[in-house]
């Protein structure tokens, strides 16, 4: 019988798992749990977005109210991305997962029961809190769980997000039918709530802790036993090699190590994730997430004409989400980002110069254009890139520092839009809005790094890793450990 590998730290971990060919069998069932709880991120934006025009009648909301409300849950978003990656860092990858769908669950059911404005409003702090937590955690757990020729899988969430989006908008029309009245933003809404309990009882049931969590820990013993239950791995727990034993006896990674995202080799990486992520949430935000509203201009004053229009243009970014990962293999990330916000910037300067003066045709076109690029390049990488660029005892604080700048420009994004359309117009706030993807373009373009050309960041060398679990507690001379 074949020798069983020996496990002694994150590095063997990492070479198990990077050596599948593929994902298949509970690992394949689990992947898609985690990805769960992306869709229900956006369904829970969705279900406002879609219910926005008869909440706001129905409430007799001021446009005050209503970017207030738009803009809360991103706000709160700001504050736990980075909450989500210190929890995961110091309690492991699942408890916050699932912390964070009992917060959508009461965020869902207190909107959709509201009385008033205040309520509604408290929900969706609720909400921002699930999804703050929620997407910071999940993109790393993903990276853990994805071999490393892989990595392109985790774009995939992009087609997810406008799926569920979709999903979301089909019901709406489906209530809008039956007659609801009023009432059908509390039917969207409140859907929310059965996504989340069937999703906690779900990743209640099947996700299993990251091996790699566990051995960045020195928890071996655990992180053999999740490699068998969640891949079929046969490995045996070794004598934690020196990396593993700096990095338990340090002290742990919490917010006063996010410095070390801004040093020595992480510094490009940091800024190059931040500035994707950034930039794709701004342009979504203040463009995607009103496709109702453009909808309205393009196809007429109509509930059902809106929404199937907007359904229409969803479906253009699931197939741009599903071509991401085949752009983010052959191309990488940045350049793939690059050119998505190439195409974007394109399409908003057309948007702006050409608005209400070309046939319905042309005006189609141009949105459809916006989302395909959007969600086949920065879209789907503003969240991958930093899953990718971390090593695990920084991964989940990583990808909360980038959450939370993504989520500062979905505010402004949602915030900004509706002031600037109110003072200019629509068309010329196509014109404004161009400059975003111009400088994500900008950035793409100076900073050199992609993951997917380079060794996993836990691929580095033993020495490395051990410096920075010595070094995590100083304030002083801290550097990242160096991914070859």
């Amino acid at each position: 019988m074949a020798q069983r590998p020996s496990v002694k730290g994150v590095a063997d971990v990492v070479a198990l798992i990077d050596g599948l060919g593929k994902i298949t069998g509970r690992a394949q069932v689990i992947w898609f749990f985690v990805f769960g709880g992306l869709f229900l991120d956006a369904y829970s934006n969705a279900a406002l977005s879609a219910g926005l025009g008869p909440m706001t009648s129905q409430m007799e909301l001021t446009s005050t109210q209503v970017s207030i409300l738009t803009a809360t849950a991103p706000a709160l978003a700001i504050i736990f991305n980075p909450v989500g990656g210190w929890l995961a860092t110091r309690i492991g990858r699942v408890p916050p997962l699932l912390i964070a769908k009992v917060f959508a669950i009461a965020g869902a059911l207190l909107a959709a029961f509201a009385g008033d404005f205040t309520v509604v409003w408290l929900g969706r702090v609720l909400v921002g809190v699930a999804y703050g937590i929620d997407f910071a955690v999940a993109m790393a757990l993903l990276a853990e769980y994805t071999p490393a020729k892989l990595g392109g899988r985790l774009n995939l969430w992009q087609a997810v997000w406008y799926v569920a989006t979709t999903s979301n908008l089909a019901l709406a029309l489906l209530f809008f039918n039956l007659d609801v009245g009023a009432d059908i933003w509390r039917w969207s809404v409140g859907s929310a709530a059965v996504v989340a309990v069937a999703l906690l009882l779900g990743q209640w049931l099947m996700l299993r802790e990251s091996p790699t969590w566990l051995a960045s820990k020195g928890r071996l013993d655990e992180a053999v036993v999740n490699l068998d239950k969640i891949y079929r791995i046969k490995a045996v727990a070794g004598k934690p090699d020196e990396a593993t034993r700096a990095a338990t006896e340090g002290p742990a990674i919490g917010f006063r190590q996010a410095g070390l995202l801004f040093k020595g080799e992480y510094l490009p990486r940091t800024i190059l994730s931040s500035a994707i992520s950034l930039g794709q949430s701004m342009q979504y935000f203040a463009v995607g997430w009103y496709l109702p509203l453009i909808s309205l201009t393009i196809f007429g004053e109509s509930f059902e004409k809106a929404t199937i229009g907007s359904m229409v243009f969803n479906a253009f970014g699931i197939a741009g989400g599903l071509l991401s990962a085949y752009f983010g293999r052959r191309l990488g990330l940045r350049l793939s980002s690059a050119a998505g916000f190439a195409g974007v910037f394109v399409a908003l300067l057309a948007m702006g110069l050409t608005f209400e003066k070309v046939p319905t045709a042309v005006a189609f076109l141009l949105p459809v254009l916006f989302i395909l690029c959007h969600s086949a390049g920065p879209g789907a990488n503003g969240k991958s890139i930093a899953a990718l660029s971390y090593s695990s005892d920084v991964r989940a604080l990583g990808t909360g520092v980038t959450g939370m700048v993504g989520s500062f420009g979905s505010v402004v994004g949602l915030y900004v839009f509706p002031q600037i359309k109110d003072s200019l117009g629509l068309a010329d706030t196509f014109l404004v809005l161009s400059v975003v993807p111009l400088l994500g373009l900008i950035t793409c373009l100076a900073i050199k790094w992609d993951p997917t050309k380079a060794a996993s960041p836990d691929g580095a060398a033993g020495q490395d890793r051990a410096a920075v679990g010595a070094q995590a507690g100083s304030p002083q001379d801290t550097r990242s450990a160096t991914a070859r």
